[in-house]
């Protein structure tokens, strides 16, 4: 992508609450930036986008300055893509925006990431916040690779990583089968989950020393509840918080509860 001025795009994340936001593109990175106050910056996963979080948008851009990246796993250059990859792009990100003394909240591929970000910044980061997060054990698209072309198989998969598959909307299913419809983007796919089952974290995160929050989903088929629970017992202090009948991604499935969790937790560790 050519290097832009700083402009506006409509972005097609509508609220039902009927809030509409705009996702911003500047120097390369494309993002929101909603609210103001004290900063969270949100991570998708693989599979993920900036829709993902838009019950959290509603919540807590009332009160927090909401800002989620969109990171380059489609087209970020192959031999960048992982999770080491993405962390720079991250560090670049923050750098260029000037943002400090932040909570990171991360789902899936994105808590991976934010855990790498707070070992190397730990100055930078104030909470951190995983939900259904890679790092020590994922299952990923439910145990197989995307296969191109079979709308039914991707149908499944996708379905899989939701409680109620009715949350796989078709839109969303939509999306993922264009995905994996292109070999440039499986590629990279790929080459980002292997470099996730790699980069095994057990020995580097008891090393955190940052409030952490732990909100996973307890039928998650992906990072099951087992993960939460060792991630609870190797970062130190952290609390864990488990949301029945919801799986992978409790921000959009559970997105109430997930929401009042948080705030709770955001109440009772304030900067």
């Amino acid at each position: 992508m050519k290097s832009l001025n700083p402009f506006l795009l409509l972005c097609k994340l509508n609220s039902p609450h009927g809030m509409n936001y705009t996702i911003k593109e500047e120097n390369n990175y494309q993002y929101i930036d909603e609210g103001q106050g004290e900063i969270l910056l949100l991570l998708h996963g693989l599979f993920g986008a900036l829709s993902n979080w838009q019950g959290v948008i509603n919540h807590f851009s009332k009160k927090y300055r909401v800002i989620i990246p969109l990171m380059p796993i489609h087209d970020m250059p192959i031999k960048e893509a992982g999770c080491e990859g993405l962390t720079t792009f991250i560090e670049g990100f923050v750098d260029f925006k000037k943002l400090a003394n932040f909570s990171v909240i991360g789902n899936s591929l994105g808590g991976h990431v934010a855990l790498i970000y707070t070992l190397k910044h730990p100055d930078k980061i104030q909470r951190l916040i995983l939900t259904g997060s890679s790092g020590l054990f994922e299952n990923s698209m439910g145990g197989s690779y995307p296969k191109r072309g079979n709308y039914e198989y991707i149908k499944e998969r996708v379905e899989y990583t939701f409680y109620d598959p009715q949350t796989a909307s078709k839109e969303l299913v939509d999306e993922v089968f264009e995905i994996t419809n292109s070999i440039p983007k499986v590629m990279r796919i790929i080459a980002i989950a292997k470099s996730a089952q790699r980069n095994n974290m057990a020995k580097d995160i008891v090393r955190i020393h940052k409030p952490t929050l732990l909100i996973w989903g307890l039928n998650d088929t992906i990072t099951p509840p087992q993960v939460g629970h060792e991630f609870n017992s190797l970062i130190p202090g952290s609390e864990l918080q488990f949301i029945d009948r919801c799986c992978h991604a409790p921000m959009m499935e559970r997105p109430e509860e997930f929401n009042v969790i948080l705030q709770n937790w955001l109440d009772k560790n304030p900067i």
